[in-house]
């Protein structure tokens, strides 16, 4: 008799599920994760791993914390869900409350939405309808000559269609290039290219509607970290032009470079910022779009037309909302501020050790701002598809930590609740992977 023990979840996995970023030819087992604790992920063999970098950058506070999750289950028993269009409640008026405060420049009003890449799409939709609403109108529809957007070369903004557009042209928009509309790309400021960018925008200004950009640290498009002064000069020739400037803060939002929001580094504010990810402190999906009352007024109008016809299902989800103010109480706790303060030292203290230690033939460009710390392999190119990055992944998982490159960039971001030993112990892991 032939015995058929039953599929592992791995195995089950397999049989129906397709996972993001994810080659899916000859494609491995994924790691059957069954819970999480503060820094730590367990699999169904019962190993553990310091998750390193927060779970895709979410999780602020680490996972299963007590005090979001007795908060989700209270607001679970009142209400779940209801239709943002004509209702409201209060965990959403008390988090754009608590929020507007919080933010770095004079924001007025808050728009709800699902994810990262939908708050962009939102602030895009408001940039460019801001001026189809100041424009004059043309037989029956006001029509306008701002419809362009700058954004900086390399950046990654998304996967929703307005998001890809004003992403860098790579792999991950590449069989959609015919799709996207028309983004002028510039490069990130330097010493050496700050005056041709000046007049790169101002070439293109009376017909750009906004400019968007990663304050600071470009995410997914490989950690890339940039000057604050070079920036504050770029903004403040966007913003003489009259360009409205969207500043996207999905990741660096919420203390990931040592400052509340990264734009708290700049002296020139954003009209618009968009926030997700450590929003809810990884524990639920969820979407913020902020603008100033200049933006917001071009939309209050007798024109019904002026409308901003836009909505998600799951807008202003209560419990996404009652998690974000969960987590937002933990975040401007002093214990939390301080485990930031205490985190952004110990990286840099470590990104010096780097410096000086012979591993400098294996690696280069060693980076870090506040929570984040980053370096390039010296193996093969510098793009995403580098295999060094699975080699990378399943080292260090073996030594019981997680990260996961972008190609040859490693880099960690790891919760607020990481203990010294914990540290300790990804520094070292870092150190033995990237050994010849």
């Amino acid at each position: 008799m032939i015995l058929h023990l039953p599929m592992t979840l791995a195995e089950r996995d397999k049989q129906v599920i397709w996972h993001p970023f994810t080659h899916q030819k000859n494609m491995p087992l994924a790691i059957a994760i069954t819970k999480g604790k503060a820094t730590l992920l367990f699999d169904d063999n019962n190993n553990t791993y310091i998750d390193a970098i927060s779970s895709w950058w979410v999780t602020l506070h680490g996972h299963g914390h007590p005090y979001i999750a007795e908060k989700l289950y209270q607001q679970a028993l009142q209400i779940e869900q209801v239709i943002f269009a004509g209702f409201t409640h209060e965990p959403a008026v008390l988090l754009a409350e608590r929020l507007l405060p919080l933010l770095p420049s004079d924001f007025s009003r808050i728009f709800y939405s699902d994810n990262g890449s939908t708050s962009t799409e939102v602030a895009l939709k408001m940039a460019i309808q801001y001026w189809w609403n100041q424009a004059e109108k043309t037989q029956q529809l006001p029509t306008t000559t701002r419809i362009k957007i700058l954004a900086f070369k390399d950046a990654y903004h998304g996967d929703t269609f307005g998001a890809m557009s004003v992403s860098d042209r790579s792999i991950f928009t590449l069989a959609f290039h015919d799709l996207l509309f028309e983004v002028v790309f510039i490069d990130t400021p330097t010493l050496e290219n700050i005056h041709a960018i000046k007049e790169v925008i101002g070439q293109h200004a009376n017909e750009t509607a906004a400019f968007i950009y990663e304050p600071l640290v470009q995410g997914a498009g490989g950690m890339k970290m940039y000057d604050a002064a070079l920036m504050d000069e770029v903004l403040a020739t966007v913003q003489q032009n009259n360009i409205i400037c969207i500043a996207d803060e999905v990741m660096t939002g919420f203390g990931r470079t040592g400052k509340l929001f990264a734009s708290e580094y700049l002296n020139h504010k954003p009209d618009i910022i968009c926030l997700s990810k450590g929003l809810t402190g990884g524990t639920m999906a969820l979407g913020v779009t902020a603008c100033t009352n200049k933006i917001y007024n071009a939309f209050v109008h007798d024109d019904k037309l002026k409308t901003f016809f836009h909505g998600h299902s799951f807008t202003a989800n209560p419990l996404a909302c009652t998690t974000a103010l969960a987590s937002l109480d933990l975040l401007l706790n002093s214990d939390c501020t301080n485990a930031i303060a205490w985190l952004t030292e110990r990286n840099q203290q470590f990104a010096l050790l780097l410096n000086e230690r012979d591993t400098l033939q294996h690696i280069k460009n060693i980076r870090t701002l506040g929570t984040i710390l980053a370096f390039e392999i010296v193996n093969g190119k510098d793009e995403y598809l580098n295999n060094i990055s699975a080699t990378i992944t399943q080292k260090a998982m073996a030594a019981g930590v997680y990260i996961r490159p972008l190609g040859n960039t490693v880099y960690i971001m790891p919760p607020y609740c990481i203990t010294e030993d914990e540290l300790n112990k990804v520094y070292a892991v870092l150190l033995n992977i990237i050994q010849p």
